[in-house]
């Protein structure tokens, strides 16, 4: 039973025609999974913590970084360096004292997904790459867990509710295949709106707890856009797909996937002049090493993005003005092409082969790899 003191937090909630005290309860009854800290999952985890949910479990390995901050609300300035788990946790339980929050500072792997999931009732997906999202629509489904899925780019967004289990489509359904490399830019390299994260993210929360409480129509078998630009919405029809490799009639895929991107994502076979399609940051930094005068970096990020940090001796060439510049790069040289994550650089390296240019490679993570993993100094964004 809710105490006083509940139903006082939650008396806006208690008017609500089919929801009521009844929806309250089942409400804190309940376990739902937030998966990624980012700019969705703050405020879905912060407008879920707030609505009473009993059991809130958060799932991210990263840190808070500066560039966090713009669309990240669990989070202030002094957050930076701390683990996004535990800044959020922090927040999270300041915000209600009535809820569990239960911390997962390992995120989801393919080793733990299918444990993990089977303690909640709900999943809410705000990662941000096509490998987290595979991973959790994958275990969700074989799992029969719903899950929550937003995305944002730009000052564009989607919502949707993945629940093979009552009968909707996967996250197969409406992605059977990843893009491929270059394709698709990572917010990091094309940017977003931080309020739109914020709406995204909100009407994640909103989907989840209708579904808890069982009042309203969750977003199964539909996608809802939001152009941000224009404040329109739209939503399309997306039914559940009989050959889908994970819900279908013959499903071939039983266990999450260790990379659903590998197969898609990276070509192993050399290249013209024996030189790979792609290499890692440890790759290319041996490659300057071990060839002072022959490699080099160009990176095809924007001015702006050259400002915030680069690596000395590369060459500035922004993937906008790529065409009609190219000609003027040395064709001795074997160009590691490098951008901020890794696609639009994939992109220029397939442009450069396209014109002829064989000794070029795109390297893999971009300067976020870069930092990461060979120059923790250099500032990241």
């Amino acid at each position: 039973m809710l105490s006083p003191d509940e139903l006082t937090r939650y008396s806006r909630h208690l008017p609500l025609e089919g929801f009521g005290p009844e929806g309250q309860q089942k409400l804190a009854a309940s376990h739902v999974l937030v998966v990624g800290l980012g700019g969705l999952g703050n405020p879905a985890a912060l407008y879920l913590a707030a609505a009473g949910v009993g059991t809130l479990g958060i799932a991210d390995f990263d840190l808070v970084e500066t560039h966090n901050l713009q669309r990240q609300v669990l989070y202030d300035t002094d957050a930076v360096g701390r683990p996004k788990v535990a800044a959020a946790a922090a927040r999270l339980r300041a915000k209600n004292p009535f809820i569990r929050v239960v911390e997962h500072p390992e995120g989801v792997t393919p080793d733990n997904a299918l444990s993990l999931f089977s303690s909640y009732d709900v999943i809410v997906d705000g990662t941000d790459t096509f490998r987290s999202r595979y991973l959790n629509g994958d275990a969700a489904a074989l799992s029969g867990k719903p899950l929550v899925h937003g995305s944002v780019l730009k000052f564009e967004g989607q919502v949707t509710f993945f629940d093979p289990a009552g009968g909707g489509p996967c996250y197969r359904c409406l992605h059977p295949k990843p893009p491929p490399p270059g394709a698709v830019p990572a917010c990091g390299e094309a940017g977003v709106i931080g309020a739109l994260c914020g709406v995204v993210g909100s009407l994640q929360a909103l989907e989840a707890i209708k579904w808890i409480v069982g009042v309203g129509e969750v977003l199964r078998g539909r996608v809802l856009v939001l152009d941000g630009l224009s404040s329109r919405f739209h939503s399309f029809s997306l039914a559940r797909d009989p050959g889908c490799p994970v819900c279908g009639e013959n499903p071939s895929i039983r266990s999450p996937v260790s990379d659903p991107l590998q197969e898609e994502c990276r070509n192993p076979d050399p290249q013209p002049g024996g030189l790979p399609l792609e290499v890692t940051v440890e790759e290319a930094r041996d490659l300057l090493r071990k060839n002072p005068g022959g490699a080099r970096i160009l990176d095809v990020r924007e001015p702006f993005e050259w400002a915030i940090c680069g690596i000395p001796g590369a060459e500035l060439l922004s993937l906008g003005n790529l065409p009609q510049r190219f000609p003027a790069l040395a064709t001795d040289k074997h160009w590691l092409v490098l951008c901020h994550h890794g696609q639009r650089s994939m992109a220029a390296t397939q442009f450069l082969r396209a014109q002829g240019l064989g000794a070029v490679s795109s390297v893999e993570g971009g300067i976020e790899a870069w930092a990461r993993r060979l120059d923790a100094s250099m500032r990241r964004y």
